[in-house]
């Protein structure tokens, strides 16, 4: 794909996505635009094994976006990052079709691997405000990673994935929509868990009630045998 074809396609994509982009001419201004037309200069020369010339480009991008692409990534078509402030990928991060990462993401390593250190991602995959994904696993497609969730493992496809360390709370979803993808409506397992004790509290405590309940209905049928046995001796 050529300069131009990217640009235009850059700016379908950012209009498509934001909208708060009201022009073509709002794009140019866009971090994700600026960072994307880096970054496949930058790769570009990266696969030409240029590879100081290719770190030169990427932090130029860097300090023009607050967002770290490393020239080494390979990163599919309809790629989208919102805002985009402090979002990192790795040097060996796989990005698929259709992605969307919002402010703050990691796609990172542990610090403990070597070769494929970073995530591979799936396409139309949606990773959330300050998610964290660490390691050289896959992120199955169609998934959605909740904000402020730390992914340290496989993601099957069609999963949501919430918390820290991240677990899959839901599975088999339909394709994420691209118009209406939603980082709130996510399922809170801990709301969840507690939701279960309170519960699990609330019948306990019944449980408790009716015990003492017979428990005195027990001493006062003792108490009024006692009475009646006392009464017969008396006699």
């Amino acid at each position: 794909m050529g300069l131009i074809s990217n640009i235009k396609e850059e700016i379908r994509i950012i209009k498509e996505r934001d909208p708060a982009i009201h022009s073509a001419m709002e794009v140019l201004l866009y971090p994700s635009f600026k960072v994307m037309m880096h970054y496949r200069l930058a790769h570009k020369l990266y696969l030409k094994k240029h590879y100081f010339l290719a770190r030169l480009v990427s932090q130029r991008g860097v300090r023009k976006t607050g967002i770290e692409i490393h020239p080494g990534a390979q990163i599919g078509k309809g790629f989208f990052i919102d805002h985009g402030n402090g979002v990192i990928i790795g040097e060996t991060a796989i990005i698929g079709n259709n992605v969307t990462l919002y402010q703050g993401v990691t796609l990172g390593g542990t610090g403990k691997e070597h070769g494929k250190r970073h995530p591979t991602v799936g396409d139309n995959v949606m990773i959330s405000a300050g998610a964290k994904v660490l390691g050289s696993f896959t992120i199955g497609e169609n998934s959605k990673i909740g904000a402020g969730s730390v992914v340290l493992s496989e993601v099957p496809p069609n999963s949501t994935v919430v918390g820290v360390p991240g677990r899959v709370v839901k599975r088999d979803n339909i394709s994420i929509p691209r118009d209406t993808m939603n980082q709130t409506d996510l399922p809170d397992p801990v709301k969840e868990e507690i939701a279960n004790l309170q519960m699990c509290n609330i019948q306990m405590s019944r449980r408790l009630l009716e015990m003492e309940e017979e428990l005195r209905n027990l001493k006062q049928a003792i108490r009024s045998n006692d009475s009646e046995s006392k009464e017969e001796i008396t006699k």
